[in-house]
């Protein structure tokens, strides 16, 4: 069966070629560009259909006007249904109470789970997350908050500690630095690609949020988001390097765009890149027009042959 990999990236539109203003055109990128046959994940580019991988440009408004925003965006990429329309509106960045209700039902996550399988969501967590969350002093973003509703165990930080998590900003300096881990462990964002290519090989689905993407889109911080894709990339190389290739879908996509247009603060009307690299990734791409439609086709693949977590059981 095939496996997937799903790295989540927030706030990323597919934007100008423009190396003044765009991240993604002025990052030095050599793991994406030998996927994508050289190409760039600018508008110019079209789809791309590569040897290894395929990009497709994909619509985040799903008919309703206005800029998309991240919790409507995120629970239809998690469940497969038009939350926009279903809400009236495009909203976030916290899911509001009728996206929370979407969220608690069918989601990839809960899907997988249903089928027999198994799911990680990665992404590690400080203490101090936890406790703002329990006295009520923030709210879950939209898959934290549909990974908990499945019964998944957010990590923390002995997860990421033990190799069992990740870092939002792969190499966990921002944990020692910022938030007092002083012994976490420091890594290049190659060898937490490797881990979670560990991490994959005991799952049917694993998920990555990687939330800075929006954050440096909103500071309007043009290489800081450079350095952050040059550092993805890294990331994406390791990864690659160590999964089963051959058995393992990897998916990149987002919610809305921001990023790529760092001369302003805003999110923007901009389709979004979902990248396939891995089994059948030119004739999946084809199926992918808007966020709706990346739920079921991943669950289509993960339910092809049955569950590998089922099949490994006595």
């Amino acid at each position: 069966m095939t496996r997937v990999v799903f790295l989540f990236l927030d706030g990323v539109g597919l934007g100008d070629d423009d190396q003044g203003i765009n991240p993604l055109a002025a990052a030095v990128t050599p793991a994406l560009d030998s996927l994508l046959g050289g190409k760039k994940l600018v508008a110019s580019s079209g789809a791309i259909v590569a040897s290894q991988a395929s990009m497709m440009p994909t619509d985040a408004a799903m008919g309703v006007p206005g800029r998309p925003q991240s919790a409507s965006g995120q629970a239809a990429l998690l469940t497969g249904v038009n939350a926009p329309v279903l809400i009236g509106e495009h909203y976030g960045p916290r899911p509001e109470k009728q996206l929370r209700q979407l969220l608690e039902g069918e989601t990839l996550f809960t899907q997988v789970l249903k089928a027999g399988g198994t799911a990680a969501f990665v992404n590690a967590y400080p203490s101090g997350y936890f406790e703002a969350v329990e006295r009520g002093r923030r709210l879950h973003g939209a898959i934290p908050y549909a990974a908990d509703a499945a019964g998944l165990e957010l990590a923390t930080s002995k997860d990421l500690m033990a190799g069992r998590a990740l870092s939002v900003d792969f190499t966990n300096a921002g944990w020692r630095d910022s938030l007092g881990y002083d012994r976490m462990p420091l890594r290049t964002p190659a060898e937490a690609g490797q881990i979670l290519a560990r991490l994959s090989a005991d799952h049917d689905l694993v998920f990555f949020d990687q939330w800075l993407t929006d954050i440096l889109g909103h500071r309007r911080d043009l290489a800081g988001a450079t350095t952050l894709f040059e550092q993805f990339d890294s990331f994406l190389g390791g990864l690659l390097e160590a999964i089963d290739g051959a058995q393992t879908l990897v998916v990149i996509s987002s919610d809305h765009g921001n990023v790529e247009d760092c001369s302003r603060k805003r999110h923007t009307e901009n389709l979004v890149p979902t990248v396939l690299v891995g089994p059948g990734h030119a004739r999946l791409s084809r199926e992918i027009t808007d966020l709706t439609n990346i739920a079921p086709l991943l669950l289509s693949q993960l339910a092809a042959g049955g569950s590998d977590a089922a099949r490994r059981r006595p």
